[in-house]
């Protein structure tokens, strides 16, 4: 008896096992036969375009002229006449330094020049009165001359003394002596006028100069400009020893400095015959001006100048652009990008930036075929374009790729393409 109850047991439990067995079976192969749908992806054409191929540099503001305003003279300030940060014009005063020992030494001067003018004047009328001493003499010698001339002849013919021929002869000997004398007189008098003009024009230096430091007690501005605060305030005892009191620039136009690389600035020549060509294509770039908050600066700028050398340091050149600066909005010392088309990229191929992946200096572009399939391919890639990536090497015109979903895609996978919603173009930035 109880062996049939075991026996009857043991046949449940192998029935049981093989129904367990047979409903994992069928379910297995049930599941197996239900295949996942394609993932939807968005994807975008290969595009094909002539492209600006823009480049990028920091830019430093800088006025176009900066006047530092600083004194030439020593003494105290005793005003301010403008107001700091607002617009000034050329020749207006900005500080007024004390003038008054300086007008005491102007007059001091003058009068000195007033005396060795008199001097002068003085030593004129010496040498008019000499020179008629000499004519007066000339007359009275040509006389006693003809005196001696008369008697020679008659002295011979003992129609008169010896004594008289002697008179006369003496008296032609003293006439040319006054002559001489006279003469010298004439020439102390013109020493006396050499003399009386170098004092003349010492002291006409001494008031020049007089008059030169008495018009640098009025700082005047030497340009149009805007003055920047002053460093020196009303009271200060200021001299040429002195730091700059302020300076004006001139804003408008304004100035950008920037930094470009030796190999871009070798690179842009490189791809012009002459220099003709070259100075025209500079004069012929137009540079956009990013300003710190993002914004681009309405203006376009032109290029100004080259510096003469490169830095050893650095390796790169200064270059200055102008910017029209209407308002004075911009001022010296703000900082911006400025950025300019260099060159144009023929049929250059472009594709989102979002439908390239980058893993370790590698990039990764998902190609969708004519069957849907997904082909992993390895790109070059050049410059970044405004929201897009210009490939240089591994994709053709017209290619599909994937621009949104490219995370959950895999080599051969089978997708549902879908066109991508590509956001509104922007200028590079």
């Amino acid at each position: 008896m109880l062996n049939n109850k075991i026996a009857i047991v043991n046949s449940t439990l192998v029935f049981l096992m093989a129904t367990s067995v047979t409903t994992t079976g069928c379910s297995n192969r049930s599941s197996g036969a239900t295949t996942p749908a394609p993932a939807d992806v968005e994807v975008v054409e290969v595009e094909q375009r002539d492209v600006p191929i823009y480049s990028e540099w920091i830019g430093t503001l800088d006025g176009f002229v900066n006047a530092d305003i600083k004194a030439e003279v020593s003494g105290y300030l005793l005003e301010q006449a403008y107001q700091e940060g607002s617009f000034v014009k050329k020749g207006q005063l900005l500080f007024q330094i004390d003038p008054r020992p300086f007008q005491a030494a102007l007059d001091l001067a003058q009068g000195q020049l007033a005396q060795s003018e008199g001097q002068l004047a003085q030593s004129k009328a010496q040498l008019a009165q000499a020179e008629a001493q000499v004519s007066v003499a000339e007359a009275n010698q040509r006389r006693t001359q003809l005196d001696v001339d008369r008697y020679t002849p008659l002295a011979q013919q003992q129609a008169i003394t010896q004594q008289d021929l002697d008179n006369a002869t003496q008296n032609n000997l003293a006439a040319k002596a006054q002559v001489q004398s006279a003469q010298a007189q004439v020439a102390t008098a013109r020493a006396q006028i050499i003399a009386a003009t170098a004092a003349v024009q010492s002291a006409k230096a001494t008031a020049d100069t007089a008059q030169i430091n008495l018009g640098f007690t009025h700082l005047t501005s030497p340009i149009d400009g805007i003055p920047g605060i002053a460093q020196q305030q009303v009271g200060s005892l200021v001299s040429p020893a002195s730091p700059t009191i302020t300076t004006v620039s001139t804003l408008d136009p304004i100035k950008v400095y920037f930094t470009v690389a030796e190999q871009e600035y070798l690179d842009f020549h490189r791809r012009y015959s002459t220099p003709a060509t070259v100075d025209a294509e500079r004069k012929g770039l137009r540079l956009e001006l990013i300003l710190a908050d993002g914004t681009v600066y309405p203006q376009n700028g032109n290029f100004y100048f080259a510096d003469r050398q490169v830095d050893v340091r650095t390796g790169a050149i200064r270059v200055a652009g102008l910017f029209a600066n209407p308002g004075n909005t911009l001022r010296p010392g703000q900082y911006g990008r400025v950025r300019t088309a260099l060159r144009v990229q023929p049929g250059a191929l472009l594709v989102p930036q979002r439908a390239v992946n980058e893993l370790q200096g590698i990039y990764q572009i998902a190609v969708v075929d004519a069957g849907n399939k997904v082909n992993i391919r390895s790109v070059k890639v050049g410059d970044r374009i405004g929201t897009e990536w210009l490939i240089s090497d591994g994709l053709k015109p017209g290619e599909r790729v994937v621009a949104e979903g490219i995370q959950k895609v895999r080599q051969g996978m089978q997708v549902n393409p879908k066109p991508y919603a590509a956001p509104s173009r922007q200028a590079p930035k």
